[in-house]
């Protein structure tokens, strides 16, 4: 493990100031309490020192020891051990198995002469379970066999409270609450004096080495386990901390959050509780004292006395960071947050984030770096920072202060390498686009977008169209220079589009179109100016570019008028306008008409009339040098077809004298049709044709819609035309008997059967005749069901008048009608079946008024 600089060894008390030429005389025990520094001696001595930190300009620490006064106990004794008690102004000495009371300043024994005596090793609670602020709770191990005592210790004197028998003889006791920690001769164990239970931790020898029991916070204790561990337990009996290996001659251990300080005959080793790891070792011969005093951290030998110095947490973690070494960092970091106040710790801790995760972004460690980040609330624009030319020009970043890494640019962090550069730009990419919708990005959403902008399209990155044809905050200037030096092109029409500047970006487009710029990015990007002109609201620039469109491809660019939204066709563009602009484009003057009377509907005689004359132009044309009916011929034919039979709003006269002398039978007879003129187009179907199937389908389809007896004239007529004499006659034949037999419904079979000729046999007409039988008898059935019902009815409405008639009418000047509540004045009325009486007129004004009040449901 590297080594960590986390303490410094600073003198406090030299030997000449402690006891000048006595070779003879050691360091028993210290005692610190704030200022106050007592040290007992091995010839019965307490001196008391006041102590004063200077921090150097340096910044290390130093401190100078004021000797106040020394005083001998008057045993001949060393000094076991010093406790100060600073609530009762008291300092607890132990010597010649005696705790003594004295003042903390004048070191007299207090008046009362209160002592403890039979007293090995003493603790002080520090979690007391008296809650009496005038006492202190101390806790010995006695001189009597296998026994601990617990005493109250007030200003003036002493009380015991407790007596508790122990297993085997302890040698080391730390107290917390009701909880004793004790170090027996072979094992350690966790005894309770308030209730007796108790519970063994883990056996050692303490021939073999000396014990250690510290208390290092609520309910926890340290010990000296074995293998050359130190060990954390719980009052529970269970350790909730991985264990410091330190080494196997261990005297003497500290607390100093984070870290857990150990003393053996050579070093002092400082191992840390967060990741069990040693981070520093101090030489330092000859000590066999080392204590905690309130985060204060003094070590002795038999001469002097020191002080280890913590570095600040904030100049560790630092000192890390420069190591690279984030791992431990981030552990120091966490711990160090129970020593600062919540809010400079956040501030503190989200910096060694940001800083951390910079650490490993330097070394593509890219996932690492990204989660430091998020979790550092990490200002992005320092990450874009280190790219050059990606902040915008008006962009106000500056970089934080002091910085957050050490380095120019990102050309002097992969030093100059290609490959890493590029990976770095891949992650800014992602890590942008991940962030740009989330918090992260409030307040400076501009400056993400134009980078993630221009980070797209210098890698010809995919992602640059959907960046643009969504939300965003790219700032035109800055995009539109950087897309137009790496010729993006179709971009910046978007980038355009999104700012309102439609104009601008179709006129980019279509350089692109007509070669004057290049840009590969659509292959299809005329269908796609046509789209976007469709959906434009903005008629001039539709009509701008709408000769464009229609001179590169005139079936593709009327889209831009037939596919518009149906209210913009409505409300803002005037059709007569655009067949104007068309009539340079016969093809899309075709399809925009087309547009208009099927897919629109509208019935307005000029657009069927132009079409008709469209289509019928069309045919003409290409009917001669097709020598006959070529496909499209055939095509274009059967729509003008379909358009005169469907359409009732065209020029009919002027179409049919178009059509007459140019070849085309089938549409005079249709025309024929529309004027009503079935002889004449029949005529034509039968005998210039000689499509029967067409004759029949005709009078199917100017009979549609119309009543029975227009129908049947209309086959009738065909018929009369197949059976009238002439060269034709067997094949007309033919087709008169196809005609009864398939629409027998369709005739009067009396006037049929006057029309035929004799010489047919009934097994010709057969489907005809029967038929014709069954409609006969089906009318008659009908017609007498009909007759029945109506009978029924009118016997009904017989029986209603015989009931009416046979009940009396009373009427007075004092009774209303009920339509108007005035009285009657002359015997006259309409009565109700409900037997409502109105006046003549209320009830005339009923049925012409269907709102007035209603007597009766019949009358």
């Amino acid at each position: 493990m590297m080594s960590t600089k986390a303490f410094t060894l600073v003198a406090a008390v030299e030997r000449e100031l402690l006891m000048g030429d006595k070779e003879r005389v050691h360091i028993e025990c210290v005692e610190c309490c704030g200022k106050n520094l007592y040290v007992g001696t091995s010839d019965c001595f307490v001196y008391h020192f006041l102590l004063e930190e200077k921090t150097l300009p340096a910044g290390t620490a130093t401190f100078t020891a004021t000797k106040q006064l020394h005083r001998h106990l008057g045993f001949k004794k060393p000094v076991s051990e010093l406790r100060a008690a600073s609530a009762l102004n008291r300092l607890l000495v132990l010597c010649d198995n005696c705790i003594t009371l004295v003042n903390m300043l004048s070191l007299e024994p207090v008046p009362s002469g209160a002592r403890i005596k039979g007293a090995v090793a003493l603790a002080l609670n520090e979690n007391p379970v008296s809650g009496d602020p005038f006492c202190v709770e101390v806790c010995i191990i006695s001189v009597k066999r296998r026994t601990i005592q617990v005493f109250m210790v007030y200003e003036d004197r002493v009380q015991i409270v407790r007596e508790v028998s122990t297993p085997e003889q302890p040698l080391a006791v730390a107290v917390d609450g009701y909880f004793l920690c004790l170090a027996l001769t072979t094992q350690y164990i966790i005894l309770n004096y308030h209730t007796g239970a108790s519970q063994d931790l883990f056996p050692y020898c303490s021939e073999e080495k000396r014990p250690i029991v510290k208390r290092i916070g609520r309910q926890e204790f340290l010990l000296a386990g074995p293998g050359g561990l130190g060990m954390f337990a719980t009052v529970a009996g269970i350790s909730q901390r991985a264990p410091v290996r330190w080494s196997e001659n261990v005297i003497g251990a500290a607390i100093c959050f984070p870290y857990v300080i150990a003393l053996d005959h050579e070093f002092i080793t400082v191992h840390s509780m967060l990741d069990q790891q040693q981070k520093q070792t101090l030489p330092f011969k000859e000590g066999h004292i080392l204590q905690d005093f309130e985060g204060r951290v003094i070590v002795a030998t038999s001469k002097g006395v020191y002080i280890m110095v913590p570095l600040p947490l904030e100049k560790q973690i630092q000192d890390l960071l420069a190591s690279r070494r984030v791992e431990e960092a981030l552990v120091l970091a966490k711990g160090a947050r129970r020593n600062i106040p919540k809010e400079k710790f956040q501030v503190m801790y989200r910096r060694i984030l940001q800083q951390a995760g910079f650490i490993q972004f330097a070394q593509l460690q890219f996932l690492e770096a990204k989660e430091l980040f998020r979790s550092g609330q990490l200002d992005v624009r320092e990450l874009i920072s280190l790219y050059p030319f990606l902040l915008p020009t008006c962009s106000s970043f500056t970089r934080s202060h002091p910085p957050l890494h050490e380095y120019a640019d990102l050309n002097q962090l992969t030093q100059g390498d290609q490959e890493k550069m590029a990976k770095c730009k891949h992650f800014l990419m992602s890590y942008l686009n991940e962030v740009r919708s989330t918090e992260v990005a409030n307040g400076y959403r501009e400056d993400i977008d134009t980078a993630l902008l221009k980070l797209y399209a210098e890698a010809d990155h995919e992602s640059l169209l959907d960046l643009l044809v969504t939300e965003n905050a790219c700032l035109l200037a800055d995009s539109a220079a950087w897309l137009e030096r790496h010729r993006k092109y179709f971009a910046l029409g978007l980038l355009y589009h999104y700012n309102n500047q439609d104009a601008a970006a179709v006129q980019l487009w279509v350089d692109i179109v007509n070669g004057d710029i290049e840009d590969s990015t659509r292959t299809d990007l005329y269908e796609y100016i046509v789209d976007f002109l469709t959906y434009s609201s903005d008629q001039e620039l539709v009509w701008k570019h709408a000769d464009w469109v229609l001179q590169r491809s005139e079936e593709v660019g009327v889209q831009v008028f037939t596919k518009r939204p149906l209210d913009e066709q409505q409300n803002s563009f005037n059709p007569d306008d655009i067949l104007t602009c068309l009539q340079k484009y016969p093809n899309a003057l075709v399809k925009y008409l087309e547009h208009l009377v099927m897919d629109r509907g509208l019935q307005k005689e000029e657009y069927h009339t132009h079409l008709a004359v469209l289509y019928l132009d069309e045919v003409l044309q290409q009917r001669p040098g097709a020598g006959g009916k070529g496909a499209e011929v055939t095509e274009t034919q059967a729509k003008l077809r379909r358009l005169l039979q469907k359409s009732d709003v065209y020029r009919v006269r002027f179409l049919m004298e178009r059509v007459q002398g140019a070849g085309l039978p089938m549409e005079s007879a249709i025309l024929h049709g529309k004027l009503e003129e079935h002889g004449e187009a029949l005529h034509i179907l039968v005998h210039e044709l000689r499509d029967f199937s067409a004759a029949q389908d005709y009078c199917l389809w100017r009979s549609e819609g119309r009543d029975p007896p227009y129908r049947q004239r209309l086959f009738h007529t065909l018929l009369t035309m197949y059976l009238s004499p002439g060269p034709s006659a067997p094949e007309l034949a033919v087709a008169a008997t196809d005609l009864l037999n398939h629409h027998a419904a369709e005739f009067d079979a009396a006037q049929v059967l006057q029309l035929l000729p004799g010489t047919w046999s009934v097994q010709l007409l057969c489907p005809f005749l029967t038929g014709a039988v069954r409609a006969s008898v089906h009318t008659r059935r009908t017609t007498q069901v009909a007759l029945g019902l109506a009978k029924s009815e009118n016997l009904i409405y017989k029986y209603d008048k015989m009931k009416l008639k046979g009940s009396s009418v009373r009427l007075s000047d004092k009774k209303p009608c009920q339509v108007c509540q005035n009285p009657f004045c002359e015997p006259v009325f309409v009565r109700y079946p409900n037997g409502g009486l109105v006046h003549t007129h209320c009830a005339a004004s009923r049925h012409t008024d269907p709102s007035s009040p209603s007597p009766g449901a019949r009358t």
